[in-house]
């Protein structure tokens, strides 16, 4: 990206598209006759959906879910119309209408939702495809497991539903000793054996890598994606795919004993040069990294200071040579180094949400030949 088209923006947010490609192939190289699909949804958890998932389709990916019906509207013309693209909440009433009008295939959760999409295929005349979700654990959405058994004995209430996969959603995966996991497992097992025949989807990111027992016939991963850590406490395999880099507005040196930013709650020790970079909390740039963050400049990693503001933070440039940063330079925030899992640590959360988090302030720019 030139200097020119970065001017009117406070910071730059690089996406590699390559890297999440890579990370999409890996995960598809796990699995034995599973099919991996992409999880979209939240803008693909920042990053751009419209630019991520033709990407991914270019990658060989066929399958991709998103959470609400508006995002699937928005991703459709994007996609070729072999790509299966799946909406998690499935349809709210009164608008099933909507996912015939522009392919979509809900995940139906409920029996309202089971019996409004059926009513649609008979008044249609026309079989409509679904997933049909069953709670193994989450409490959050899909049918009860007796609410399963009953609607996989009655007959014919899913007469004019092709039925894709049975899906349900793992609530501990990265933690791969909680025993959670195998009781799901055994749920699910003992869903799918009530419907013979019926495809199943299990495995989420952290899912795909509890082995083969889970993986079924589609998994379906998302923050792994795009370079999230699967597993608790292990070492990373993917590759990182965002680097973020703030402007700096401003330069000085600052007396021992100078107070900086809102509240004054960091207090120079000795005389310190100090950067205000444009990045805050109205950026995604959490407030929780008030005194945590870290910023990086030539492999050398420099502390923010203060508080973060809406619009900017504060950092420490006193470990790098004089001159090195000056107004209109750029440090960065999220590199390789500086990892989102890392971040998120700092700041007392998970990855997921400092990607989701991302602002639409920055200068976005896709990296990578299968940038589109």
């Amino acid at each position: 990206m030139s200097h020119d088209s970065l001017s009117p923006f406070g910071a730059l947010l690089s996406i590699d598209l390559d890297a999440l490609c890579a990370n999409w192939r890996s995960l598809q190289a796990k699995l034995a006759t599973a099919a991996c699909a992409a999880v979209v949804k939240a803008d693909a958890y920042g990053l751009g959906a419209t630019q991520v998932a033709p990407a991914l389709y270019r990658a060989g990916c066929r399958h991709f879910f998103v959470a609400h019906l508006n995002e699937g509207i928005v991703l459709r013309p994007t996609l070729p119309d072999d790509a299966m693209l799946y909406v998690l909440h499935g349809a709210h009433p009164g608008a099933e209408g909507e996912f015939v009008r522009h392919g979509l295939v809900p995940v139906l959760n409920s029996m309202p939702q089971v019996e409004a999409w059926q009513a649609l295929a008979c008044r249609i005349d026309h079989v409509l495809p679904a997933i049909l979700q069953v709670d193994t654990g989450m409490a959050r959405l899909g049918l009860a497991p007796d609410e399963f058994a009953r609607l996989a004995a009655a007959s014919g209430q899913l007469k004019g539903i092709d039925l894709k996969y049975v899906m349900s959603h793992l609530v501990s995966a990265e933690d791969q000793e909680s025993p959670v996991n195998r009781l799901q497992l055994e749920g699910f097992r003992a869903a799918l054996a009530k419907m013979p025949g019926v495809r199943g989807s299990l495995a989420n990111s952290s899912g795909i890598f509890l082995g083969d027992d889970y993986h079924f016939d589609l998994v379906r991963p998302g923050a792994a994606l795009y370079g999230v850590a699967p597993v608790a406490a292990q070492a990373n395999p993917m590759r990182p795919v965002v680097r973020l880099q703030g402007k700096v507005l401003q330069t000085r040196t600052i007396a021992a004993g100078t107070s900086v930013g809102y509240s004054h709650t960091w207090t120079a020790s000795r005389s310190s040069r100090i950067a205000t970079v444009a990045v805050g909390y109205a950026d995604g740039y959490l407030r929780s990294l008030s005194n945590r963050g870290v910023a990086c400049c030539d492999g050398i990693s420099l502390p923010l200071i203060g508080n973060v503001s809406m619009d900017t933070i504060i950092v420490d440039i006193s470990e790098l040579p004089e001159g090195r940063i000056v107004e209109g330079g750029l440090l960065d925030l999220a590199n390789p180094t500086i990892g989102v899992d890392a971040i998120a640590a700092r700041a007392g959360t998970i990855g997921y949400e400092v990607l989701t988090s991302l602002g639409q302030r920055y200068a976005r720019h896709y990296l990578g030949a299968v940038a589109g």
